[in-house]
């Protein structure tokens, strides 16, 4: 299990795309993991026999553990899948034999560690030695800092900048082994039926603990969005046949969130540890339901570089960005780095809520649905399209005054409708 990414601790198997006695290529996709952040199919690392699969589709698996053993061909334990069985051939039918594989370059094992197992590392680190001509000797010198003391990208590149002089890690041998006691049991009763919460469902459900944690307020206000809904009404037609995507009401909240974060940078921060990192730009995460009918779990991609963008950049970029989460084509790097979140269930009608933020940063804000209401304006009535605005926010960076103010200058935006101005 290579390390997909800086917060990425664990994953879970979804997919074998090969079964055990298959032949496999070097870099040739041979298993699915979904992570927390992104699903994504890992290449092999090196070419021969599947002969083992240690972990089985739904199995959690820590970074830099096996999940999978691949033999060199030929090699003792090593065997080509088993041909099916077949029915006895007639007299007269000749079974010519199957002609031998070609061979495959044989590659060199990774030295065993002190205690007798067999290195492994990641492609990224074969890669960098590779470069820097680092034997397997090398490397298997190298006091890793990665799980189960495995060796990762800033281990190689900081044993390569100090003239390759191996260092110990401080702390590294003093770490203690946490074992988790396994659940107890659920029995299924009478018209139930036990489902594993394994793969996304399993990765949100531990974000959602992670978010629950955190110490928040959520306030709401109204906002009368008429000249939105007008505009867009008039445009959408002409918006899709000039810039070749549909004209929602996303692009307007990201543009008026973008300009109020740039106002309110704390509300753009996020407190980690005992450290607030204050962001300069605005990098909005938009949560996107996933499957045909929206029930397959959510995904958070990130919009880079609001603050740089137009609104038909950033329409263009939800666009991209929204298909390549439903296709399952995202990147790690499309998941990570986000400031500041929106969700928008008015999409689908909910008029109120109280959105959880997406830990570590300092807030999310929920737009609701759009209706037409009667409304009191200079001692009249009318009917105006107006809709609900919710912030969730980290009350231990953001106040009630700041978030107040945050929202009054989000709804003001959305209301003046000046964009294009």
């Amino acid at each position: 299990m290579p390390e997909l990414g800086e917060s990425v601790h664990e994953g879970t198997v979804s997919r074998w795309l090969k079964k055990e006695g298959d032949l496999v290529k070097e870099d040739e996709p041979v298993v699915e993991i979904m992570t927390d952040k992104v699903n994504t199919e890992l290449p092999a690392p090196a070419s021969g026999i599947l002969s083992k699969i240690i972990i089985p589709e739904g199995g959690q698996v820590e970074v830099f553990k096996a999940m999978g053993i691949i033999e060199e061909q030929g090699s003792a334990g090593a065997s080509a899948k088993p041909a099916e069985k077949k029915e006895p051939a007639k007299a007269e039918t000749k079974t010519p034999a199957p002609a031998p594989a070609a061979p495959i370059a044989a590659q060199a094992p990774a030295p065993p560690a002190a205690n007798g197992e067999r290195r492994w590392y990641t492609p990224v680190v074969r890669s960098i030695a590779k470069q820097n001509e680092v034997s397997e000797a090398e490397l298997a010198s190298i006091s890793g800092t990665g799980g189960g003391g495995r060796v990762t990208k800033k281990d190689l590149e900081g044993y390569l900048s100090s003239g390759r002089k191996t260092m110990q890690p401080v702390g590294a041998a003093s770490m203690p082994k946490i074992e988790a006691k396994p659940a107890a049991p659920v029995t299924a009763g009478p018209d139930q039926e036990i489902v594993p919460l394994v793969g996304l469902r399993k990765m949100i459900a531990e974000a959602m603990v992670r978010a629950a944690a955190v110490p928040v307020v959520s306030t709401t206000t109204q906002a009368d969005v008429t000249a939105m809904v007008q505009f867009r009404e008039n445009n959408k037609e002409f918006f899709q046949q000039q810039h070749g995507v549909k004209l929602t009401y996303t692009p307007f909240f990201i543009k008026a969130l973008t300009e109020t974060l740039l106002e309110f940078p704390l509300v753009n921060a996020s407190l980690q540890g005992d450290q607030i990192v204050m962001n300069k730009g605005v990098h909005m995460g938009v949560a996107v339901a996933l499957g045909s009918k929206g029930d397959e779990g959510l995904i958070v991609p990130v919009i880079r570089d609001c603050h740089k963008k137009t609104l038909i950049d950033i329409a263009k970029d939800l666009d991209a960005i929204a298909k390549k989460a439903r296709n399952n084509q995202l990147s790690v790097a499309d998941v990570q780095g986000g400031t500041f979140t929106l969700t928008n269930p008015g999409t689908y009608g909910a008029l109120f809520g109280t959105p959880m933020i997406n830990a570590p940063q300092a807030g999310i804000l929920g737009a609701y649905a759009i209706k037409k209401e009667p409304v009191i304006i200079n001692d009249m009535i009318g009917l105006r399209q107006i809709m609900h605005l919710v912030l969730t926010y980290d009350h231990r960076l953001v106040d009630g005054l700041l978030a107040g103010r945050f929202l009054a200058a989000v709804r003001d935006r959305l209301e003046k409708f000046d964009f294009f101005k």
